[in-house]
């Protein structure tokens, strides 16, 4: 077993916190050891809980058909949450919640070690972009080491205010440029700054 499978056998077992007494399982993510992009969205729904898979639902539907229009398949990239569990009738999840997730998630990204990690939503938004309003910054890339940091709309946003898919949409087909840029950048300084905003358009 590798050492990203042990970590989500843990987390299924995990009891630090109060979404544990009500989950039906818990969703610590899926996707390759080692992708070069990977998802982070706010915490599971009733369809994840159910299943125990990430995105599962319709706005995991609608991320699949995003994927296939950037030729990415589900099986491509890691999907992963803020918080592992889901909060009750799908309220946003609490800082403690987020806390005591963080670990795990740390632990995620430091093992599959992803070029892109994008946002979906505020709250893994506000990891990497703290205090900023995601109206504001979304499709924006921000650099830190190796790593792009992408904020985007959660998926679920487009389906529930139809103003927001256009937006979703373009973000999402910026990806691929987003990792060639990366990949030109590596080429020619191969020790960045610890932290560089890109300017890409």
């Amino acid at each position: 077993m590798s050492e990203l499978a042990e970590l989500c056998e843990e987390i299924r077992a995990c009891q630090k916190c109060v979404l544990a007494q009500g989950r039906t399982n818990a969703v610590p993510g899926e996707g390759p050891d080692a992708a070069d992009i990977m998802f982070i969205g706010e915490g599971p729904g009733f369809h994840e809980d159910r299943q125990g898979r990430p995105f599962v639902g319709a706005a995991g539907q609608y991320l699949d058909e995003l994927l296939e229009r950037i030729g990415f398949q589900r099986e491509d990239v890691f999907i992963a949450n803020v918080v592992k569990c889901r909060p009750p009738g799908n309220r946003d999840p609490q800082p403690d919640e987020i806390s005591a997730c963080r670990p795990y998630l740390d632990k995620q990204i430091e093992l599959i070690r992803p070029h892109l990690v994008v946002t979906l939503g505020r709250f893994s938004m506000q990891r990497y972009f703290p205090g900023a309003s995601i109206s504001r910054i979304h499709g924006q890339a921000k650099r830190v080491g190796n790593v792009i940091y992408y904020p985007m709309f959660h998926p679920a946003a487009a389906l529930h205010q139809p103003r927001w898919r256009s937006l979703v949409e373009e973000d999402m087909l910026r990806i691929p440029e987003l990792l060639a840029k990366l990949e030109q950048l590596e080429e020619e300084q191969p020790e960045p700054p610890q932290a560089q905003q890109l300017s890409l358009f």
